[in-house]
């Protein structure tokens, strides 16, 4: 017989509840080896651009969804029912809209219907990984500490993966703005999965943002990215006080 004393082996601390820190950073640069592998077969094999997201992401998905099925963390990744969203938790994603609106006003590119369902998957793809890695499991591990930790480091990962996206060749105006954007855009989504506890708005959010970008002209003028990081930085404004108001009255 067990005494009260003891621990049963259900209740035994998972490896990234006793070392978080090190959970964090061993998913992270599993995911920085997968595509940098990828891209450098992707080079030498002349493929693609897309070629180093797909051959590392497509193994990444069927690993996070083989892991969260086995392990039953589903919910613990924020995988809920929109329904779970309170009421008055929806106007909060407004801003997000907002953002959509923007990108959308720089007309769309004559494609193939083949080409269109081949970014639709791509960009599902990508929407469905990085939001599970960053927003479903970085974050939610770091909230055991604190939620300004789990946002803050889970924003800074999120940038560094698409800061070396934008260290590609272009000039020093370019690659700032983007990294600007990316955190931008990492905040605004750490904070509204702190704030409703539901991935589901995020990664639709992160599908139609880069799928209207690839179905999107090319844009040269910046005027609409710091229209957008404008308006990401006052969305992360307007949660981070509403969430220290629900702070300070519970």
């Amino acid at each position: 017989m067990m005494t009260a004393t003891n621990k049963s082996p259900l209740n035994k601390p998972t490896f990234s509840e006793k070392r978080p820190v090190l959970a964090i950073l061993i998913i992270q640069l599993l995911l920085l080896f997968a595509v940098s592998a990828a891209g450098a077969y992707a080079t030498i094999k002349e493929l693609a651009y897309t070629a180093p997201v797909l051959l590392s992401f497509i193994p990444i998905a069927l690993a996070l969804i083989i892991y969260l099925t086995l392990r039953k963390k589903w919910g613990f990744a924020g995988f809920r029912p929109l329904s779970a969203i309170p009421q008055g938790g929806w106007k909060y994603y407004l801003p997000l809209v907002a953002v959509l609106v923007v990108i959308g006003t720089n007309g769309l590119k004559a494609l193939t219907p083949g080409e269109i369902y081949f970014f639709i998957f791509f960009t599902l793809l990508v929407g469905f990984v990085e939001e599970t890695v960053y927003r479903g499991l970085i974050l939610n591990i770091l909230l055991r500490k604190s939620a300004s930790t789990a946002v803050i480091v889970s924003s800074l990962l999120f940038g560094v993966t698409h800061i070396l996206n934008a260290l590609s060749g272009q000039n020093a105006v370019d690659t700032t703005i983007q990294i600007v954007y990316s955190l931008a855009v990492g905040l605004s989504l750490a904070l509204l999965m702190v704030k409703n506890r539901n991935i589901v708005p995020l990664i639709l959010f992160h599908f139609v943002h880069n799928l209207i970008q690839f179905l999107g002209n090319d844009r040269s003028a910046i005027g609409p990215d710091l229209l957008i990081i404008a308006i990401l930085a006052a969305h992360c404004i307007w949660v981070g006080m509403s969430l220290r108001k629900g702070k300070a009255t519970a």
